[in-house]
């Protein structure tokens, strides 16, 4: 499974994302907010009005930390 990440600093739901997929061991890169990219190629990836974190797994947009819990659930992974 390939997973990104695409986080901001102090955004407590990146956290827990990161977090879950530590503690299930996936290994994921993380594309941290004004380090590897910016606000407005945020906004055209993700869309306006996007939240962080934004996933995503084998180049699939799974959406914020709801979304990916969700997602794992449904894989079966937590």
């Amino acid at each position: 499974m390939n997973v990104a990440v695409f986080s901001k600093p102090d955004c407590p739901y990146c956290d827990k994302v990161k977090k879950i997929f530590k503690l299930t061991n996936i290994n994921c890169a993380v594309y941290n907010l004004d380090e590897h990219f910016n606000r407005d190629a945020f906004v055209s990836e993700f869309g306006e009005g996007s939240t962080f974190p934004q996933v995503v797994v084998d180049g699939r947009k799974i959406g914020g930390c709801n979304d990916t819990v969700k997602f794992l659930k449904e894989k079966k992974i937590v």
